[in-house]
């Protein structure tokens, strides 16, 4: 916000040098983003739709991964020339071979890497020298085995970059792309997929086979598929960039252990989500991080779930069925039991159910089309969840044929209807599964969907009052002289701090205890956190995360999102507090931390807000020196 090449100023009786880099413009960092997206998506188009592919490594036994991988794209149907690469074999597979890929006598767009990993650096050197524009290192024996192997692995992708390559991998299975004019299946799966319109990436290259699997039992088609591994390069920030101009990809499905660059992964899925769905699996809810990975994924309107299995039925419901325009449902059974579960899930996901049509346990198709078709024509109606248990086998597609017929002919506006039919393997005409909370669990996803994109997009505001020069000199000169050993300022110095961004801290009147904190993390960057204060805000412990920076909107949800926001609204008769003060407090604090990154730490509580505005009561700010994270910069692409 504020930019000098150095700026020279007394600050008690010293003299202070404090130097500032030139800020860039939003225009420019809009430009630079742009820069970012098509380079990605170029990147990853190379990885995805190559004209050849060798594979380096197939061997001559059935077993060999390397052949599996050469087998999975002759059986594949790949449009394009394969070429295995052995040191000595004369052909696999019926496939004639070469000793290298410098011996190749075409060009080679993508080498898939199937060798121990103390070779791979000697083979990406080669393919280097040949000009290769990707590579899919299957081989394990790298970050996954350990500090040695991870040094071998950052040592292959920086020789990668340098040559001019992306790479995934290593340790991984593979990539898929399933489109008529590619048909590439580059894994050792051996599994024909349904093409379709989700792409799938997953960092675990244990469940990328059974995940294949399960795409196929489901009947979703898949666009591309690309499995991680140890995501030493191409990343999922890549690939959601790469979906996001593709026009063959309606639905983005991530399996993800970590984030390689969680403030990027914010900033376009926060993008890419206003276009296309994202759903998420994030392992590790154990972690410290959880309540930062929880806010990131709130914030860009990435729809997280917390099983496989639940990944695949939101996906399910996404990619076939309308959005709906409220939280109003529908329900239609013929059976007591499976009916009472699925309104317990419905309600339980915070939908309403407005309507039940039950129907006798030997409902014809008829029965259903009908008792359908009127839950859809009700205006108080948002979308229809119908369940059936089949009395006779074959029923089963009559009654889902006629659902299918009576969503097809619903007037405007569409909505969606899931089934629960009670069988255990596909149906077709209407998304259907198997138990009655799978079909609500997806259909509450759909909602929430449908009311983040309802949702205002927000602005980072500009805040008055702020002078950040001065409290960038203040800082600069404690640090310099630095005596507090835990970082901590004095209250005073604090307060000076907290007043260069227009926080005054002072004495209290009466209102609601509130407390507001900020702390940098490691790897997402600034974490800032609202509750309420007290007793009963210690006792209840709710205090919900955003990333920063904070948009208008963020830091309005953030006022709302504690389990005991309604205190500050008006509680039993009580005046409702001064809420935009609140907001305007959130965002001056966002602001300072932004602005000001040796802040490593601050809390400030209690803040009391009442009807008139909020009050610093209490405040303390840690500071740290600033380290630059050179790992978070764009990344230079040819």
């Amino acid at each position: 916000r504020d930019a000098g090449f150095g700026d020279e100023r007394r600050l008690s009786e010293g003299v202070v040098r404090v130097s500032f880099a030139i800020e860039p413009t939003d225009a420019s960092v809009a430009a630079m983003h742009d820069r970012e997206r098509v380079a990605a998506a170029r990147s990853v188009q190379r990885l995805l739709a190559p004209a050849s592919v060798a594979v380096i490594g197939a061997g001559r036994e059935r077993d060999n991964i390397g052949q599996a991988v050469l087998r999975s794209l002759l059986d594949g149907g790949f449009t394009g020339a394969v070429y295995p690469v052995h040191t000595s074999a004369h052909a696999v597979a019926g496939v004639r071979a070469y000793p290298t890929v410098l011996d190749i006598p075409d060009p080679v767009d993508l080498a898939v890497v199937a060798v121990p990993a103390a070779s791979v650096a000697e083979v990406v050197e080669q393919c280097g020298a040949k000009g290769v524009g990707g590579l899919v290192v299957l081989s394990a024996g790298f970050s996954d085995a350990g500090p040695e192997g991870a040094v071998r692995e950052r040592s292959v992708v920086e020789r990668a970059r340098g040559l001019g390559m992306r790479m995934v991998g290593p340790n991984c299975m593979g990539v898929v792309n399933t489109a008529p004019d590619v048909s590439m299946n580059a894994t050792f799966a051996p599994i024909t997929l349904r093409p379709g319109r989700v792409g799938f990436s997953s960092q675990s290259g244990a469940l990328g086979m059974a995940i294949l699997d399960e795409l196929g039992r489901r009947g979703l088609g898949v666009s591309t598929f690309v499995s991680f591994g140890n995501k030493a390069d191409v990343s999922s920030n890549d690939m959601i960039q790469y979906w996001e101009a593709d026009d063959a990809t309606d639905v983005v499905l991530l399996y993800l252990e970590s984030f390689g660059n969680p403030r990027v992964f914010s900033r376009v899925a926060r993008r890419v989500a206003r276009q296309k769905p994202i759903v998420a699996v994030k392992s590790g809810r154990r972690d410290t991080a959880e309540v930062a990975v929880e806010a990131l994924f709130r914030q860009a309107g990435v729809i997280r779930v917390d099983t496989l299995e639940q990944l695949f039925d939101v996906a399910l419901a996404l990619s076939t069925q309308p959005l709906p325009a409220g939280r109003r449902v529908g329900v239609v059974g013929n059976a007591g039991g499976p009916v009472r579960l699925a309104v317990d899930a419905l309600e339980g996901a915070g939908l309403v159910v407005q309507s039940m049509r039950h129907l006798p346990a030997d409902a014809s198709a008829a029965d259903y089309e009908a008792a359908v078709s009127a839950s859809l024509a009700d205006a108080e109606v948002d979308a229809v969840l119908t369940s059936f248990v089949p009395p006779l086998h074959e029923q089963t597609a009559e009654v889902a044929a006629a659902v299918g017929r009576a969503a097809a002919a619903s007037s405007s506006p569409a909505k969606p209807v899931l089934a629960n039919f009670l069988v255990a393997h596909p149906v077709d005409d209407v998304p259907s599964y198997l138990f009655p909370e799978a079909a609500a669990l997806a259909l509450a996803r759909l909602v929430e969907r449908a009311e983040w994109l309802a949702r205002a997009e927000g602005v980072v505001p500009e805040v008055d009052g702020v002078d950040v020069v001065g409290a960038r000199m203040l800082v600069d000169a404690l640090l310099a002289d630095w005596r507090a050993p835990d970082g901590w300022m004095e209250a005073g110095d604090a307060a000076k701090l907290l007043g260069c961004f227009g926080i005054a801290v002072g004495e209290a009147g009466e209102g609601v205890a509130t407390t507001v904190s900020v702390v940098q993390h490691q790897s997402f960057g600034p974490v800032i956190r609202f509750g309420i204060g007290g007793a009963v805000g210690e006792l209840v412990d709710d205090n919900p995360a955003r990333i920063l920076p904070l948009t208008d909107v963020d830091a309005a949800e953030l006022v709302r999102s504690p389990r005991l926001a309604p205190l500050l609204f008006g509680w039993r008769g009580a005046p409702p507090v001064d809420a935009a003060a609140l907001e305007d407090l959130l965002v001056r604090v966002s602001t300072l931390v932004e602005d000001v990154p040796q802040v490593a730490e601050a809390v400030l509580d209690p803040v009391v807000a009442s009807p008139d505005g909020a009050v610093v009561a209490g405040a303390r700010v840690r500071l740290a020196p600033y380290t630059p994270r050179p790992e978070l910069a764009l990344r230079r692409l040819r």
